[in-house]
């Protein structure tokens, strides 16, 4: 091969990549996604559970939400108030207060406490128990069924079946929320983790009827209504719920439950 020709070969091999470069470039230039970077700072200081229970769909949507002013510098629950610093450091806003919350088990019926229907062998697996003949073994058809869904959807070893309920420890829990959606009888619910006094019953029925399946379960006697100076307990639909606003952890209710079902 004649240098001739190398030489006209390494011009053309050299013009075409400078044009493709350039072409390159100016589609680099045109097409460029402009990122905020803010957003690229606050998922760092995310934790990366993409749990959900902030409300979006991942820590990567919150990041964007909260660069951009859509939620608060505290809107993850399982970072809490480390987490809400640091994105408080980078936006340069105040952290603000956020109270830590965890999630409570409304049901006390444990194997001691609450009567079964009949023994079941089967797939362990609270969904499928709904589907059951009378919804489940256990009497009570409001009940904790026991058999671990909520377990195994905990990232934090924070719930466990405990005497055949569902028992969380509070100082693990995130309050994510995942237990809670996957419960199928909505006997999970986030609650302050400051709050001392709970009612530990969802049951519906009147107190005759709820006798009979369960020992410890709301009777609906408004004992606890009766003596609360704040006006934070009430009887609804025969159980009873507490405002956590008007709470004042006095513990009154609480004594005044004949069944002591109030935690």
């Amino acid at each position: 091969m004649s240098i001739q020709a190398i030489m006209i070969a390494t011009v053309i091999v050299a013009g075409t990549g400078l044009v493709l470069g350039l072409f390159l470039g100016i589609a680099g230039i045109k097409f460029k996604v402009e990122v905020d970077e803010n957003e690229i700072l606050v998922r760092e200081a995310l934790p990366g559970s993409n749990c959900g229970g902030c409300g979006y769909a991942g820590c990567d949507a919150l990041a964007k939400a909260i660069a951009s002013g859509e939620a608060p510098v505290n809107a993850c629950p399982v970072g809490g108030a480390p987490v809400a610093e640091k994105i408080a450091e980078v936006l340069g806003v105040e952290a603000g207060s956020a109270e830590r919350k965890t999630a409570f088990v409304k049901c006390a019926g444990s194997c001691s406490k609450a009567k079964e229907k009949y023994t079941y062998y089967g797939v362990e697996d609270c969904s499928m128990a709904e589907q059951l003949p009378g919804k489940g073994a256990k009497g009570c058809t409001y009940g904790c069924h026991g058999y671990g869904n909520c377990v195994r959807v905990c990232e934090f070893d924070a719930i466990h079946i405990v005497d055949g309920i569902a028992y969380v420890n509070k100082d693990k829990c995130k309050a994510c929320g995942k237990c809670v959606l996957e419960c199928p009888r909505n006997l999970i619910e986030i609650v302050p983790y400051s709050a001392k006094h709970l009612v530990q019953c969802s049951s519906k029925d009147k107190g005759k009827d709820v006798k009979s399946v369960c020992d410890i379960g709301c009777i609906a006697c408004k004992m606890c209504e009766k003596v609360c100076e704040f006006d934070a307990i009430k009887v609804v639909d025969n159980i009873a719920h507490i405002d956590y606003e008007k709470c004042t952890n006095c513990g009154k209710c609480a004594e005044k439950c004949p069944v002591k079902v109030i935690l």
